[in-house]
């Protein structure tokens, strides 16, 4: 699927979001989802298949704004079985594998001073994405769909003020295409204060679609109290999607608040819990 095919898709989900919101809790049909975005029946199905590979009325569940409660029921997981989890292969839906390493304190504190970090904007599943990379590795990654471009990019270049920012999207391609693709190796070059760092590490441990909250990961980083620092710090967090801060959810089973806005948020958890459940469904026939 090329970029301009991604971001189609995903302002189809958007519009998707809205319309299912708008319904209140009624369950549309296919012909009415579709007739509700101006567009035909089978297009609209053809759209959803590709991009998650199950049907709009069957989506509709996990795009529910109750849905963060059916994660948390059936797919929460603690962050001290999480990396086993991972590593296992249960959890994982595809062949990406990340490494990743930490700047040095001292480094953070020089805000960026004597580092090249070079840039691109990139169509992605979830709306345009800005991406940024060190030479050790990706350094950052924001979605413009729902705060704009301009915003997106003057969000990213404030975390690391004295870098040299130099936009080279043909180096990124490799790295982003094996992101967005969900395969080959990505590296990440995590630039935080020591306790972001440690939240950014205990959200990777995280298997893709599942979930945890808010107060676990306090209580895996070591802090059970610090749950309004931790929230902090995943709001922080500079690379999303790799690292998945959209899978920290409130303990009541609210979504929480999300850097890039919620309806990317969802749109992510949903694309997720849809593929892992596709996955269960195969494994078990």
């Amino acid at each position: 699927m090329d970029g301009s095919e991604q971001q189609y898709h995903y302002q189809v989900i958007r519009r998707a979001i809205d319309e299912i919101d708008r319904a209140a809790g009624a369950q549309l049909s296919l012909d009415d989802l579709a007739r509700r975005m101006n567009m035909s029946p089978a297009h609209f199905q053809r759209v959803f298949s590709r991009w998650v590979g199950v049907s709009p009325k069957r989506y509709q569940q996990y795009l529910a704004l109750g849905h963060a409660k059916t994660l948390l029921r059936e797919h929460f997981t603690t962050l001290d079985t999480a990396h086993a989890v991972g590593l296992s292969g249960s959890g994982r839906l595809h062949d990406l594998f990340l490494t990743w390493e930490a700047m040095s304190p001292g480094d953070y504190a020089r805000r960026g001073d004597g580092v090249r970090i070079r840039w691109g904007w990139f169509e992605s599943p979830f709306g345009p994405a800005i991406v940024m990379a060190t030479a050790r590795g990706i350094c950052g990654l924001g979605f413009a769909g729902e705060t704009g471009a301009e915003a997106a990019m003057g969000d990213m270049l404030a975390r690391w003020p004295r870098a040299e920012f130099v936009e080279d999207p043909l180096a990124l391609r490799p790295m982003v295409d094996a992101v967005f693709e969900q395969n080959g190796k990505a590296a990440l070059h995590l630039m935080g204060a020591p306790f972001q760092v440690k939240v950014w590490e205990a959200l990777l441990t995280i298997p893709s679609g599942h979930v945890t909250t808010y107060s676990e990961i306090a209580q895996a980083v070591g802090n059970p109290k610090a749950v309004r620092a931790v929230g902090n710090a995943v709001g922080r967090n500079p690379v999303s999607f790799l690292i998945p801060c959209h899978r920290a959810l409130r303990k009541s089973g609210g979504l929480g608040g999300y850097h890039w806005g919620q309806p990317v948020k969802r749109a992510i958890l949903a694309w997720e819990a849809a593929r892992l459940d596709n996955k269960d469904t195969a494994g078990a026939a």
